[in-house]
């Protein structure tokens, strides 16, 4: 017998990657007895099953207090909860929003740059699954005036205008006063079309793309403090656009949902396929009238109280002949993808098939993306589901990015035996394929940076020892074998999620940091990385190639309440 005084250790069997097979096999509970010959004695190990799933939140946090209160910042303390886990955090909120977070460890948080008025705030707790406690007391706040700050900033000055092509570039002088000014918002024919942090100067400019060309405007811009009192506007700066089309061509609004649109995809008839998250409906848009037409639910969803619901959608290149919609989606017992078909204009439930169940699904953390590759086969990018050890489980489907056939059986050629094509994941929001055929997948961060990760076969992407280019326990990123990221962007600048790749070019949606990334694709990594359209449209959600060179971008309007935008981007020629 092999081994070293007499010890032998037999070799062991990779432990098998999914707990799902394919579409026919279904889903297989893997237990086991391993026996192992120590020095001439057998011991039996058992593998015991997985804990049940943790659904018990934290308890309310107690004895919420106010203390030091300006017209700036508020102070505020509680007493902590209790959990049958573990407490990881406490969430912010004010008027029912949440507003920032702090670790399981705080008691004590200090919110900046409150408005003025009366508002309220509470406290709630989370845990390391995303079970969220009920709202502590409520705490009334009616910040003082601040004496000093009641006055409105002068209008800025010094401002010119420039157009190349379809792009309008401002520039202005700082504007004064008597505190300091909180961002300057940039108005093109009266509608604000962007805003700029106030911080720094002396000098200021803005960048306003996808004008139309050969357009006349007027362009001005305001300046506001802390408090929210509003300058005048500059005076106006008339400006006419070139001819030629300069990196965004223009912005086409093609139509409005009242609800959350999550999925996008372009059908070969030149129509458009996108799913409504919390009801799970598929509607269809024509992108020639804006008209928008319900085709039908998909059976069997469930919410999960959080950002679970139809997390996205998927079209073949065969959806001519076939009919097929791929749907990832949320039920009462996990996440899972199946396809079902459109005929008759319908959608017709009876046609569904299952083809990859069991994904851990939780309130927080569900992901993800499904795409086709240039392969053929299908991939989907999964959450955690707000529990990080998942991510590094191979036994788990959560926190991976998956590849499978049309038929969700298992294709030759992936790493691990069964559906993971790579690992390490926390909550992805966006998956492309360049035009190599390699898949890229944007991935949100725990608060300090989100990824843009190029996926290798069998890549271990490091969370959750890993975030972003920090390390987050011993050994960290430098971990062996982790793959590290090609971009990341620090939490202020990102909450991105929806991506896409036209000839190359990278754009990036971001819903928390409300702009549009573009890059140009540079080998491996991405180069000239540049933020557009801040501001203009609100949380910007998806973006997805459209037919002809276009582009699609779904987001938030930027008034109140007004549901979500669909805008038509067009891009220049292939050069």
């Amino acid at each position: 017998m092999p081994g070293v005084s007499g010890l032998y250790i037999p070799e062991m069997a990779p432990v098998a990657s999914s707990p799902v097979e394919s579409a026919s096999g279904g889903s297989r509970l893997i237990s086991g007895l391993l026996l192992v010959a120590v020095v001439g004695l057998a011991v039996l190990i058992v593998r015991w099953p997985e804990p049940p799933p943790d659904v018990q939140p934290p308890s309310v946090p107690g004895a919420l207090s106010l203390g030091e209160t300006t017209c700036k910042s508020i102070a505020l303390s509680w007493a902590g909860s209790t959990d049958d886990r573990e407490v990881t955090g406490y969430e912010i909120h004010r008027d029912g929003r949440v507003v920032t977070g702090v670790g399981g460890g705080a008691r004590s948080v200090v919110l900046s740059d409150v408005p003025s008025g009366t508002w309220s705030v509470q406290v709630k707790a989370r845990d390391e699954a995303g079970n969220v406690s009920p709202a502590g007391d409520t705490v009334t706040v009616t910040p003082p005036q601040c004496g000093a700050d009641a006055k409105a900033p002068g209008a800025p000055g010094g401002v010119k205008a420039t157009a190349d092509g379809t792009t309008v570039t401002m520039t202005w002088d700082a504007a004064t006063d008597d505190v300091g000014v909180a961002a300057y918002d940039v108005f093109r024919d009266g509608a604000k079309v962007g805003s700029v942090d106030g911080s720094g100067g002396p000098q200021f400019s803005f960048v306003d793309l996808g004008v139309p060309a050969s357009s006349q405007h007027r362009y001005q811009v305001g300046a506001r403090d802390g408090q929210g009192n509003a300058s005048a506007r500059s005076g106006g700066i008339d400006v006419t656009a070139g001819s030629s089309c300069t990196l965004l061509c223009a912005i086409t609004p093609v139509a409005k949902d009242t609800g959350v649109v999550s999925g996008l995809a372009q059908l070969p008839d030149g129509s458009v396929l996108y799913g409504r998250r919390d009801t799970y409906e598929i509607v269809r848009l024509d992108p020639g009238t804006g008209q928008v037409t319900p085709l039908g639910v998909v059976p069997g969803g469930a919410g999960v109280g959080g950002d679970g619901g139809l997390v996205s959608l998927a079209v073949a290149s065969t959806f001519a002949r076939d009919g097929w919609i791929y749907v990832l989606y949320s039920t009462a017992t996990d996440n899972r993808i199946v396809r079902l078909r459109l005929q008759g204009g319908a959608l017709n439930g009876g046609s569904m098939q299952s083809l990859v169940v069991g994904i851990p699904r939780g309130k927080v953390h569900n992901g993800g993306r499904l795409r086709f590759g240039r392969d053929g086969k299908l991939y989907a990018a999964t959450g955690d589901a707000g529990n990080p050890r998942l991510a590094q489980d191979q036994r788990s489907l959560a926190g991976k990015v998956l590849r499978f056939n049309p038929d969700g059986t298992v294709p030759a050629g992936n790493p691990f035996g069964g559906y993971i094509w790579s690992l390490g994941h926390r909550n992805p929001q966006g998956l492309a394929f360049d035009s190599r055929g390699r898949a890229w997948v944007q991935e949100s961060g725990d608060g300090l940076a989100d990824e843009t990760n190029l996926i290798v076969k069998g890549g271990n992407y490091g969370w959750p020892a890993c975030e972003g280019t920090e390390s987050k326990s011993a050994g960290g990123c430098e971990t062996p074998g982790f793959v590290a990221p090609r971009q990341t962007f620090w939490a202020g600048e990102g909450a991105c999620g929806g991506m896409a790749f036209v000839r190359d070019v990278f754009f990036l949606a971001c819903a928390g940091s409300s702009r549009l990334y573009r890059a140009d694709l540079d080998g491996d990594g991405l180069a000239n990385v540049q933020a557009m359209l801040v501001g203009a449209y609100g949380q910007l959600f998806t973006v997805e190639p459209g037919a002809g060179g276009t582009l699609w971008l779904v987001g938030g309007d930027p008034t109140v309440d007004a549901g979500t935008q669909f805008l038509r981007i067009t891009l220049p020629p292939p050069a």
